[in-house]
């Protein structure tokens, strides 16, 4: 069942140096999560921080009438509980958006990593500013556009951190997500679904025609996209050169240290950066 499961499915797991993988590897739990599952409840501390490779999760954020609207979602492309990691509690609940599957450890382990201040600190601080402005862009869409632009932009965001085609969630989640009634979600799709653009029943979405979806959507959509790709892809794939050049060249210069007779002080120009102890998993 999980032959092709792999860590390095989440794009965050899979950006980090191998020797920072290597670290975590050990301590990353493979985990089922079932649409509707709480994985962070409002208000309570985080022991385990999330990476979904196939699920979907979303910030849950309540008012005392009972409602609750959702502002963003998270997927293969980052990961949860980013508060517990700078320092702050948890104000809000963490929902199971699409089912699917993930990995998750402890909070405390990965607080050890985030604090050597290297890749996966980078990479966290750039998907806090990353998931900033899809929140932001949400809202703007959420006030200034109709159901069926913001369903469009839902949907392809959601096949954005999918596996395929199909989204296994109900009208009243995305009714939720969008901020709207559940009929006019209902409305919306049924326009999609006379367009040949997707097919729901019982609770799945199966796209068949992106590129329909893609016609209809908002600028939203890709404003959302091009912050993720600078912030994250763009801005790491740049790191990572710098980083690999550096390496290069210090290997280089201990090279002719020692060809030419001279100490091998140099090598304490390096940088390393410090063991990580762990605590072994319980």
């Amino acid at each position: 069942m999980f032959l092709f499961e792999n860590p390095k499915k989440n794009h965050l797991l899979a950006a980090l140096p191998a020797e920072d993988y290597m670290r975590l590897r050990p301590y990353l739990e493979h985990v089922r999560m079932p649409l509707g599952q709480f994985i962070h409840e409002s208000a309570a501390p985080i022991t385990h921080v999330y990476f979904p490779t196939t699920a979907i999760v979303a910030p849950l954020y309540e008012v005392k009438n009972g409602a609750s609207v959702q502002l963003a979602i998270v997927g293969n492309e980052g990961f949860t509980g980013i508060s517990s990691l700078l320092g702050g509690g948890n104000s809000h609940g963490i929902v199971v958006q699409a089912a699917g599957y993930g990995y998750r450890i402890k909070e405390k382990i990965l607080k050890i990593e985030f604090e050597l201040q290297g890749t996966l600190q980078r990479l966290a601080l750039h998907f806090v500013q990353a998931l900033m402005t899809q929140m932001a862009q949400n809202a703007v869409c959420n006030r200034h556009h109709n159901v069926e632009k913001q369903l469009c932009r839902f949907l392809l965001m959601s096949l954005d951190r999918s596996a395929g085609d199909e989204l296994q969630m109900t009208h009243e989640q995305i009714a939720i997500m969008l901020g709207v009634r559940r009929e006019s979600v209902t409305q919306a799709a049924l326009k999609l679904q006379t367009a040949g653009a997707i097919r729901y029943s019982r609770g799945h979405i199966t796209v068949f025609r992106r590129e329909e979806l893609e016609k209809s959507v908002c600028e939203c959509y890709s404003v959302v996209n091009s912050e993720y790709e600078r912030l994250l892809w763009i801005r790491h794939a740049n790191l990572t050169a710098v980083h690999v050049a550096e390496r290069k060249a210090s290997r280089e210069k201990e090279r002719w240290s020692v060809n030419c007779g001279e100490p091998r002080t140099a090598r304490q120009e390096t940088k390393f950066r410090p063991p990580l102890t762990l605590v072994q998993a319980e």
